[in-house]
Order: structure tokens, then C-alpha cells, then sequence
């Protein structure tokens, strides 16, 4: 008997940039084992077949076929097995700006499909959206580890930093200052 891995996926969508009009597919299952996976991906569907041990568990086999909403280029698309989990990009045909309302052809309630909310990025952020392809390519790109670092490494570029006046003032003449109102008597 099979069981449905739990699936993820987010996507971007842009009328003028192939690059930046995919789904990002990710089913959520560690330790497949290589020999036994099946992927199929054509320009209508997907069809993932592998056995797995999640978690030091007994292996079992897992599986699903989905028919997507719109036609994707199979060719373009890309795919990654990691220890963690498979994952895919796959290019969308129809270059459009809006994203597709769901993943599956059919508006069937599926409970092995979820957002993934790490990639996901809301359609009007989208050209704000760092260009990432989530391990697919080859080196870092241009990550900035500085960035990533969580601050600025350059200490002379903010040992000079100026407060404004209206900020500089002290603290005294604050009447927000004086804690919370009395009490009253019940």
C-alpha cells in the first residue's frame, strides 16, 4: 500500500522573464532511496514514485499523480534529490503575471499539498524577491554573507552615523514616561 508524501510548492509568474515564471515543488521526504525513485513529468502532469525510511522507520513506499492547473515546459524544468527531500522547478509555459490560483487542474481538496510558505512570495512582491533557485544551479550566486549575517561589517561606515536633533533630545521631558494610571477604587 502507498501513502502521500506531503508536497510543497510556491511559484513566480512575469510576462517578460522565462527565468522568473516557475513552480517550486518540494515533497517533504528523507531518506529516499535512489534506486527505487520514479519521476515522470510531462506538460500537463507529474507523477512521483519512491520508497522511503522517515525518521529511522520501517521503509515504506510513497506516490502521487497530480494533473496541473497549466502546462509547464518539462524540458526547462530541473530536479534535486537530496537526504531531505526531491525537489523541482518547473518552468511554466504560458507567460503570464498572474500566478496560478492552485496546483491541480481539478479544485479538489488535497490534503498532501500545502504552501510552502519559505519560497513563497505574495504576487505584488514578486519584483522585490531576491532571484534565488533554491539550490538548483551551480555555485552561491550572489549571496552576500554580510547581509545574511544580520548587519554591517564595515565599522567606519557606522561609527560616523549621525542622529537627527528631534531623536538626540533627552529623555526627560517625556510625559509617556510616568508608568501606568492609578487605580481606581471598586
Amino acid at each position: 500500500m502507498s501513502t502521500h508524501p506531503e508536497v510543497l510548492w510556491a511559484q513566480r509568474s512575469s510576462e517578460l522573464d522565462d527565468s522568473k515564471n516557475v513552480i517550486y515543488l518540494t515533497v517533504s521526504l528523507p531518506n529516499i532511496d535512489e534506486s527505487s525513485l520514479k519521476y515522470d513529468l510531462t506538460p500537463t502532469s507529474i507523477k512521483f514514485e519512491a520508497d522511503a525510511r522517515p525518521s529511522n522507520a520501517e521503509t515504506k513506499h510513497y506516490e502521487f499523480s497530480l494533473d496541473l492547473y497549466d502546462d509547464i515546459i518539462p524540458e526547462l524544468s530541473k530536479h534535486k534529490l537530496t537526504s531531505r527531500s526531491f525537489t523541482a522547478v518547473l518552468r511554466k509555459k504560458n507567460k503570464k503575471l498572474e500566478y496560478w490560483p492552485r496546483l491541480t487542474k481539478e479544485r479538489l481538496k488535497t490534503p498532501f499539498i500545502k504552501t510552502d510558505f519559505e519560497k513563497w512570495v505574495d504576487e505584488d512582491e514578486q519584483d522585490t524577491a531576491p532571484d534565488d533557485d533554491f539550490g538548483m544551479g551551480e555555485g552561491l550566486g550572489n549571496m552576500d554573507f554580510s547581509k545574511m549575517l544580520g548587519g554591517d561589517t564595515d565599522e567606519a561606515a557606522t561609527a560616523g552615523a549621525s542622529i537627527p536633533e528631534d531623536e538626540a533630545e533627552s529623555d526627560d521631558d517625556d510625559d509617556d514616561d510616568d508608568g501606568p494610571p492609578p487605580l481606581e477604587d471598586a
